[in-house]
């Protein structure tokens, strides 16, 4: 018999080694993040907040501000009728919140008895874990398991990252737009159109991630020649493109046939402008010259928008491939037209994870001889600064943001 010699078998992306090593990391840094919300829920918050005295306070902490909303949620579900004000005007209300998160932590009370204080923080943490993970393959894939490490190693570091264990969906939505980026990057189309209806009912951030499957669609038409394209992968594609379309209308569609107001997601966002509507890009245009002046404000955004173009433009970043690139420019973008900027900006920018590759010198082509240049004791290095810098500007977000003073105070 002639024996027949086999491909070499492609090694796992999500080996039980890898896991682990991602779990580890996670791990400490969720463990660093607990003793600085540990105490700053006993020993700085403002008692007044605790209503509950059979709940431990770090629960009660960690359903501040968002929590407070997926609460009301979980446990009353969404208003039938639109609340309005003296005016007339709507006020804020449940609509501006999506539902997976809050369903998920009702379904866990239902099974334990426990409240949503325990039951929302624990979902958020299993969720946070998922993340990571998920997230680490997708960077493995495209720039090697030392920079996938880097990466997770400062996105479990972010300054917002104790939100990936209090009740906030940063979880949630960094699972579903990791999921969804990695089967995009794996050209598995319908499953990434689920991933991204999914994200019509967790975060708004169906319109960036369709521009990303955009750009996957024109890279794999482009490589037509060398990988001809069948029917049925057109049409998955074609369907993958819709889903993203269709994301950002699903909840607004679910408001209005609930509430019976064709507009009344896009009433209850405005509430948070206190009434003021909707006008893409003028939010944060406005927000900047406020505090840097005119002419000061539009430089300092200009500069900020040049300085997100080179790192993600140049070949430091190519390893990321065009899709992670892509993700990184269209999000910024749909940050800068459909964001009132203040203080959340911090946590809104983590969806940036990419980002933190290059930060650290991991984003070259593994093709490219250029990534040779880069010793992998500098990547370490590199990532233990920017760790530890990372850290202290937690215990700061954690102390001026987080933690609430009454009456008022600027959201987290």
């Amino acid at each position: 018999m002639t024996s027949v010699a086999l491909p070499p078998r492609r090694p796992r992306t999500l080996d039980l080694r890898f896991v682990l090593t991602v779990a580890l990391i996670w791990t400490v840094l969720r463990a660093l993040s607990t003793v600085l919300l540990v105490e700053l829920a006993d020993n700085w918050q403002d008692p007044s907040v605790y209503d509950d005295p059979g709940v431990p306070r770090y629960f009660q902490f960690a359903t501040l501000w968002d929590g407070q909303w997926y609460e009301e949620i979980a446990t009353e579900g969404y208003p039938e009728e639109l609340p309005v004000g003296v005016t007339g005007a709507v006020r804020q209300n449940a609509w501006a919140f999506y539902p997976i998160f809050p369903f998920l932590a009702r379904t866990l009370t239902a099974a334990t008895g426990q409240p949503f204080a325990v039951t929302g923080t624990v979902v958020a943490v299993l969720l946070g874990y998922a993340a990571a993970i998920v997230v680490a393959g997708l960077l493995r894939e495209r720039v090697g398991t030392a920079a996938a490490l880097a990466g997770v190693t400062l996105l479990g570091a972010y300054p917002t990252s104790p939100t990936f264990q209090v009740a906030y969906t940063e979880s949630l939505a960094l699972l579903l737009l990791a999921a969804g980026l990695w089967l995009l990057v794996r050209r598995r189309w319908l499953a990434a159109g689920g991933v991204a209806l999914l994200t019509g009912l967790a975060r708004p951030v169906g319109l960036p991630l369709g521009l990303v499957a955009l750009v996957a669609v024109v890279v794999r038409v482009r490589r037509r020649h060398e990988e001809p394209v069948t029917r049925g992968e057109y049409a998955a594609m074609a369907a993958s493109l819709a889903a993203c379309g269709l994301a950002g209308l699903v909840w607004p569609t679910i408001a209005w046939l609930r509430t019976g107001v064709p507009d009344a997601y896009t009433q209850t966002m405005s509430a948070w402008r206190r009434g003021e509507p909707v006008t893409p890009f003028w939010p944060t245009i406005d927000r900047v010259q406020w505090l840097f002046g005119d002419t000061a404000g539009l430089v300092v955004l200009a500069t900020g928008l040049l300085l997100l173009v080179v790192a993600v433009a140049g070949p430091w970043a190519r390893g990321l491939g065009p899709e992670l690139r892509t993700w990184c420019l269209g999000y910024v973008l749909y940050l800068f037209a459909a964001l009132d900027p203040w203080t959340s900006i911090y946590r809104y920018l983590m969806l940036l994870f990419p980002l933190f590759v290059v930060m650290v010198g991991g984003g070259w082509s593994r093709d490219d001889p250029r990534a040779g240049r880069v010793p992998r004791w500098l990547m370490v290095v590199r990532t233990a600064a920017i760790t530890v810098l990372f850290l202290g500007w937690q215990v700061w977000w954690g102390w001026e943001l987080f933690m609430f003073v009454p009456p008022q105070d600027n959201p987290p």
